[in-house]
């Protein structure tokens, strides 16, 4: 089958930093199935890996990366359960498999949603990864439930991404939390208004000051990007008792910081739960099945901005390059291989 990988981590800027070659199907296990893949989209982990030396192939061989899919089941593992051949299903995958760039893909059963009906198989694939993280914050680190955050407020910080772009849209639609965006340029402030928020402020000025002036004390931060940087900011604005949840990897925090106000401080890794085969693996199955019914009842909006068309080393490599310029407003995505 066709996929693209790369046999050395290192920069995109290198000739052979994506290349496209012949791998062979995927082998299932019991609970997997095998999709055809027909859309897939771009994340910060799929740069990250990439670049990564520790995280790259053993010598010899070619890795392929990619965390989002959507496509089709041709094929189904003999304990499967919740899936029949023909099904349309969307995905993110795990990091510790082989990933999505791939013509057939294999994947738990217990990972994968069924596709919105309302959306094409590259737009679907924009939702899967950012939509499990999203959700994570909301119902997992910080523990709320739907409909009980009425009269607090949430800070995200870094908001025009993919994660950003969808947290935003659950939090006001399933929670009723007031949600402040940062944005600090034309383009991404209108976007983040688009998903949803109510306040707009820009992470490139002082987030006290801001915050602040706004009259909002957030209960919950949701820190996306920029963590180090920002981190003082956040514990000086955030409520006592509040909650604070990120998903980058800040070199160093002053974590001693939060216990004057007894706040709760967690990362999200969304992979955690298929790495470490958790008893409720099952959850991230429910999550995207709900996702999808709300974008199929207009509850949720599109957060792709761009389909950067068949996917092929060269679009793909595009595609990596854009996403590690950090000007990526919501999700790039791109459509399946040729026939």
């Amino acid at each position: 089958m066709k996929a693209i990988g790369y046999k050395q981590a290192g920069p995109i800027t290198a000739q052979d930093a994506l290349i496209e070659f012949e791998a062979a199907t995927p082998v299932l296990g019991p609970r997997d199935l095998l999709v055809e893949v027909r859309g897939i989209s771009v994340n910060p982990v799929d740069v990250k890996v990439r670049a990564m030396p520790e995280l790259g192939p053993e010598k010899g061989q070619t890795k392929i990366i990619g965390y989002d899919a959507a496509g089709i089941v041709r094929e189904i593992g003999s304990d499967v359960r919740t899936f029949k051949v023909g099904d349309a299903v969307y995905y993110a995958g795990e990091i510790t498999r082989p990933g999505t760039n791939s013509a057939y893909h294999a994947v738990d059963e217990r990972i994968v949603g069924k596709k919105p009906k309302s959306l094409g198989f590259a737009e679907a694939a924009g939702f899967p990864l950012t939509s499990i993280t999203a959700w994570e914050i909301l119902f997992d680190s910080f523990g709320l439930k739907e409909g009980d955050g009425k009269g607090e407020s949430l800070l995200i910080v870094g908001a025009a991404g993919g994660v950003g772009s969808i947290l935003i849209q659950l939090a006001k639609k399933l929670t009723g939390l007031t949600v402040i965006a940062t944005a600090s340029r034309p383009d991404t402030i209108e976007w983040v208004k688009k998903m949803g928020a109510d306040q707009v402020i820009n992470h490139r000025e002082s987030l006290v000051e801001q915050v602040k002036a706004l009259g909002i004390q957030p209960r919950y931060v949701a820190s996306l990007n920029g963590t180090e940087g920002h981190f003082p900011a956040i514990v000086e604005l955030i409520k006592p008792r509040g909650h604070i949840a990120l998903i980058d990897d800040p070199q160093s925090l002053a974590i001693n910081s939060i216990k004057p106000k007894a706040l709760s401080f967690s990362w999200e890794f969304m992979f955690a739960r298929s790495m470490f085969q958790t008893e409720d693996m099952e959850k991230q199955h429910e999550l995207l099945n709900r996702v999808a019914e709300l974008i199929d009842g207009g509850t949720l909006i599109s957060t792709v901005t761009k389909n950067l068309g068949k996917v092929s080393a060269a679009m793909l490599k595009q595609a990596h390059v854009q996403q590690e310029s950090g000007r990526v407003i919501g999700k790039n995505v791109l459509d399946g291989f040729d026939a």
